[in-house]
């Protein structure tokens, strides 16, 4: 199993945002350095909370200061920007990384940014479509273009100059493009199954129940047997909240108390998904529960894991045993309301977690 980390990211509305690009840059630099696989980050445009507007261009921030790990979109919200804007950027940013670069799409979940560029209560999964079909299409094909959809026109038919490179959108550094993943939130998602049959990979939220994670392999494997692939492991990503404390108390205190990020975390998540989206069913198994029983202090325990190394290592092999093979364990980064606990954490997953995990599974 392969370690990453993933970051939407969230923090207190009330903090500054040069004070969180700190931190979050900070958090990816120490991945790095511990020898984490891939490092995610999420983008929103009307969140005081979520305050990395453009995840493409946090990340470009990071060029320099990483060496090894994968950096990737997660996610570009395709509705929000026009494809060839999209296709240009993360060109540019893949050979900033020279294919060091993971692109994470979606149609988008907030719906403040889905109403300040005018797709409210559109189809966002049409315009999704439409415009990660033309972003392939624009590296596909030789300029000029001339591709016109529903929602999205990209031409340069009138204006390309060929003999000085006018009209022409850099491709990708990776051939034919970089490697395409899907966040994956609702059980038993039929994006799961679609994507799998476009070649790409999906990342199970971790703000999902077991049980729902669960429901995403089998449909997987569905998309990959349809396009006579085999399933493979992996190839799926799933994430998890954690905490790893060199004490049970500071885990349980800071992993699940009503003082510490997680709570906070879940309790912003909640409002959002649950008061503001309509999506609790998200959180609960029973469909007849009602909504007002899903909060930060019923939820947290549920939905993070945390304890010492040893304990942590145990919840994420009963974890994995319940949900299926996934192949990468994304930890997400939350807000370092104590960041020697949040450093330590990262330290303790990838230097102690990490390997222990591995040798029980090598030796199941």
């Amino acid at each position: 199993m392969k370690l990453g980390t993933f970051m939407m990211p969230l923090h207190p509305p009330t903090r500054e945002p040069w004070q969180t690009y700190q931190e979050d840059r900070e958090a990816i630099i120490l991945a790095d350095k511990l020898g984490y696989a891939e490092a995610l980050v999420g983008e929103h445009v009307t969140d005081l909370a979520e305050n990395v507007t453009s995840c493409l261009m946090f990340l470009a921030s990071l060029v320099s200061e990483t060496k090894q790990i994968v950096l990737g979109s997660g996610t570009v919200n395709m509705p929000n920007s026009n494809p060839a804007a999209i296709a240009a950027q993360v060109a540019m940013l893949d050979h900033l990384l020279k294919g060091r670069f993971i692109m994470g799409i979606s149609p988008g979940g907030l719906m403040s940014d889905a109403e300040v560029f005018g797709n409210y209560k559109k189809d966002r999964n049409a315009i999704f479509l439409e415009s990660i079909n033309m972003v392939l299409e624009i590296w596909a094909k030789d300029a000029p273009y001339e591709l016109r959809g529903e929602f999205f026109e990209v031409s340069t038919k009138n204006t390309m100059i060929p003999e000085i490179g006018q009209g022409t959108i850099i491709k990708p550094y990776q051939k034919p493009h970089p490697p395409i993943v899907v966040t994956a939130v609702a059980p038993h998602s039929k994006g799961v199954t679609e994507a799998a049959k476009r070649g790409w990979s999906p990342i199970s939220a971790n703000f999902l129940l077991a049980q729902w994670v669960a429901s995403h392999w089998p449909k997987y494997q569905e998309g990959c047997i349809a396009i006579s692939k085999k399933p493979d492991g992996r190839d799926w990503r799933v994430a998890k909240s954690i905490f790893v404390a060199d004490d049970e108390k500071t885990a349980k205190e800071y992993g699940h108390g009503p003082k510490g990020p997680y709570h906070f975390y879940f309790k912003q998540l909640i409002r959002k998904l649950v008061g503001a989206g309509g999506r609790g069913n998200l959180f609960k198994l029973d469909q007849n529960e009602p909504d007002a029983s899903i909060t930060a202090d019923t939820m947290t325990p549920k939905l993070v894991i945390a304890g010492t190394a040893n304990s942590v290592v145990e919840q994420i092999l009963a974890f994995r045993e319940k949900v299926g093979p996934f192949g990468t364990l994304y930890y997400p980064c939350h807000d370092w309301v104590d960041p020697k606990l949040g450093k330590r954490s990262m330290e303790l997953m990838a230097e102690q977690v990490l390997p222990k995990v591995n040798a029980a599974l090598k030796e199941a």
